[in-house]
């Protein structure tokens, strides 16, 4: 282990600590906002350390939490349950029988699913970290950018959707993991990691542009080899064998990455269109939820819903349609006005790396940097940092999901839909911070009572200061750029686990 991943280690294991330490301080000091959210009635007892945990980690089950902690409790039953997609529960239901089976004598169902939320979560976390700085050292060749671009994420704005019963942290741990083995040249592995990735959130499904693209770029770099190197009759053969074997991974590949939704989305039409249940099996409490609620279940005897009639029946877009109200521009309303504010800093990171990058490398991305540019040609290594070629698609992709889910989402939900999504806003954040952070220079600043130290007193090398940490301290002193960043990541941080965890608005 490297000193810069025992590094970030080191500090993920702080933010997690008191994340859930604040939330825990925090759900006990203010009292719960009676929202109408999802609450279902408890058909369990509970048990002897139930009230206990309850105490301790119940502001991580409040709004969506509940959805997910109800369907790893007892399966899927009302049609917008389908709206969450089912591998985080299915991780935290095999914690809760196997991990954590030995507290079931003190614990209910439920609470062994709160701590299950609480391990498994912190531990997702860690690993998408280290994933992100895996990717990060990969794409970004720069070791600083990459480290302190994996420090921002631990203290990601979307912080309280990683620590709380959301499938955040899952789908980060996935999508790095998986991106990195993509660039790596494991296409297959990478194809594994990303389509686990699209069980547990639709978006996933945006990965499949990684999977067309990076592999687009590898069969181009061949048919160059191929043009300078084969004898003119093997030259055809070894074009034709490219494109097969590009063609071949892209379906393949695709393929595996959208099975997870497709299946899903068959379950869920077997599930009401037909149906094999009826009305008396389901729990009396759970029936009344629904009667009460306007919430559909599976029955047998009655009539199906009329979107098994479509031509393409997907749950997924119904429940959006018509419980969330998602949909082109529908968002757009002077009441909304709060919620485009509380997105604009994420929506502000994303437009300012892809005008940053468009500006460094216009004629690269204008050929969608497919093949050398004048600008590149004869160089043997690209610039390191963030405007490294291999950013592109990376740019692309952020920049796809900042105008889907501005034009077509519930705008508010940006934040944790591209922090957990994309490495986009950590690097252009940490760019933007070496660019303009002259506590962050190699070189002396002008004021030497404020340099950051790497070096121990002796003069001998230690474990590299956390930048992040260092910076706090002298928050008054830094840079216009420094304070905004920091005071975007810290108070939403703060701001997350206040208002979500006693379900108050917030992203």
């Amino acid at each position: 282990m490297t000193m810069d991943v025992r590094a970030v280690l080191e500090f993920a294991t702080v933010t997690r600590g008191l994340s859930l330490l604040l939330q825990a301080l925090l759900n006990a000091a203010i009292p719960d906002h009676e929202a109408d959210a999802f609450r279902p009635p408890r058909t369990e007892e509970p048990l002897y350390l139930d009230s206990a945990v309850e105490w301790l980690l119940g502001g991580l089950s409040h709004w969506d939490a509940e959805h997910f902690l109800f369907i790893a409790e007892g399966g899927y039953l009302y049609e917008h349950n389908f709206a969450f997609f089912p591998l985080f529960p299915v991780v935290l239901r095999g914690l809760a029988e196997t991990l954590l089976w030995p507290l079931s004598g003190w614990l209910s169902v439920r609470g062994r699913l709160l701590v299950a939320v609480a391990l498994g979560n912190s531990a997702l976390f860690l690993l998408s970290v280290v994933a992100l700085y895996a990717l990060s050292r990969l794409v970004l060749q720069d070791r600083r950018l990459a480290l302190l671009s994996s420090l921002l994420y631990c203290i990601t704005p979307a912080n309280v959707f990683m620590t709380a019963g959301y499938s955040e942290s899952l789908f980060a741990a996935l999508t790095f993991g998986g991106l990195f083995l993509l660039e790596k040249g494991f296409t297959f592995r990478a194809c594994l990691a990303l389509s686990i990735a699209t069980a547990a959130r639709s978006n996933g499904l945006v990965n499949i542009g990684f999977l067309l693209y990076l592999p687009s770029l590898h069969a181009i770099s061949q048919i160059r080899v191929y043009r300078t190197t084969s004898k003119a009759p093997l030259k055809v053969f070894h074009y034709i064998l490219a494109i097969i074997r590009l063609l071949l991974t892209s379906l393949l590949g695709t393929a595996i990455i959208a099975l997870p939704f497709c299946a899903f989305q068959y379950y869920g039409y077997r599930t009401f269109c037909t149906p094999s249940v009826s009305l008396e099996s389901i729990p009396p409490a759970l029936l009344s939820l629904a009667e009460r609620k306007g919430y559909r279940v599976p029955d047998e005897n009655g009539p199906p819903p009329l979107w098994c009639m479509r031509p393409l029946p997907l749950l997924y877009s119904h429940i959006q349609d018509v419980y969330w109200d998602v949909g082109f521009l529908r968002y757009f309303e002077l009441k909304q006005i709060p919620n485009f504010i509380l997105a604009l800093p994420m929506a502000t990171l994303g437009i300012m790396a892809v005008y940053a990058y468009f500006q460094a490398n216009p004629e690269l991305c204008l050929r969608l940097g497919l093949w050398e540019t004048s600008a590149t040609k004869g160089l043997d290594k690209p610039t390191p940092g963030f405007f490294n070629p291999r950013v592109f698609v990376y740019v692309v992709h952020s920049t796809v999901l900042l105008v889907f889910g501005t034009l077509c989402m519930h705008v508010q939900v940006l934040t944790r839909f591209m922090a957990s999504s994309s490495p986009v806003p950590f690097w252009i954040s940490a760019h933007l911070l070496l660019l303009n952070e002259p506590l962050l220079h190699r070189r002396k600043t002008s004021n030497p009572n404020v340099q950051l130290q790497t070096h121990s007193r002796n003069g001998c090398k230690h474990t590299p200061q956390n930048p992040i940490i260092a910076l706090l301290p002298h928050f008054k002193t830094c840079s216009p750029i420094t304070q905004s960043i920091l005071g975007y990541f810290l108070s939403y941080w703060v701001l997350g686990l206040t208002l979500h965890c006693n379900f108050l608005p917030w992203t």
